[in-house]
């Protein structure tokens, strides 16, 4: 694996790719957020990207990480088509998902969603973690995606939070902005004056959009899941907000095409390490 770009190298990658430094998803909305070897990309974003959710039956909501932050402490992982969930504590499930033939219209940020509960190890295991009965969906690609399938956050603009919080070392924390992307960059803020402008990276090419506003998922440590930051506060106080006063920071992407396959490896990329606390 190579190691991480230098700032001076991003100037000899041509204005129109994407120089990416790390691939991040999970396979289960809420769940740790973690750099991945490699991904397939579509008009939907990354295969495999919150391919599934846990669901409240009782409520019929689709959990959500600013309500439950001790959904960052699980790791989740897709090997074919099982799935395998580890707790902090070591407990772990590896199975295949099966459909259990129930579909339950939830809430989602007040959109509904088609949730389709599944069966097997994962729903007492995660229950126990929540300490509240849920059940795990296999839900429609991207239903239970805020905003639009890619995320793009730059080195720069980390840097530029991390020194003005007294934080140097939030680059090694990126996942707290659980960006698809992480794009190296030698100017913070840069990729906002990329909206419109159709970027290549690896085989897939996006069309960069607007600017992300933030909630305080951003607070949540990206391992344990503990709060205690105080970003988003820090991030109002200097950054363009939206009418509802949340900060900007990163930029959101649709693929619009590839060069030939969809498929991004590692090699070339260092993806930040899932230090644990």
């Amino acid at each position: 694996m190579s190691s991480p770009a230098s700032p001076s190298s991003a100037a000899s990658v041509p204005d129109d790719v994407l120089d990416v430094r790390s691939i991040g998803f999970t396979p289960i909305k809420g769940t740790r957020h973690q750099s991945q070897p490699a991904a397939s990309f579509d008009e939907h974003g990354p295969v495999g990207d919150r391919r599934y959710c846990l669901v409240d039956t009782e409520t019929r909501q689709v959990l959500r990480t600013v309500q439950h932050p001790s959904l960052v402490a699980v790791a989740a992982a897709l090997h074919g088509a099982q799935l395998e969930v580890t707790l902090p504590d070591g407990r772990s499930v590896c199975a295949v998902p099966e459909p259990s033939g129930e579909v339950l219209t939830c809430d989602y940020w007040s959109r509904p969603v088609e949730a389709e509960l599944t069966q097997g190890p994962h729903d007492a295991l995660l229950s126990a973690w929540l300490g509240k009965p849920v059940r795990l969906a296999h839900v429609p690609r991207g239903d239970v995606v805020f905003g639009e399938p890619i995320t793009i956050v730059t080195t720069a603009s980390i840097r530029d939070l991390g020194e003005r919080v007294g934080h140097p070392d939030l680059l090694a924390e990126a996942a707290r902005f659980r960006a698809t992307l992480l794009v190296e960059t030698d100017v913070p803020y840069q990729e906002e004056t990329w909206n419109g402008r159709e970027m290549t990276f690896g085989e897939s090419r996006i069309r960069v959009g607007g600017p992300i506003p933030r909630c305080a998922v951003m607070d949540l440590h990206p391992v344990t899941g503990a709060r205690g930051s105080r970003l988003l506060k820090s991030l109002a106080a200097y950054r363009p907000r939206n009418e509802a006063g949340e900060p900007h920071f990163g930029v959101y992407g649709q693929v619009v095409g590839r060069t030939r396959s969809s498929k991004v490896t590692a090699t070339g990329f260092a993806p930040i390490a899932n230090r644990p606390a």
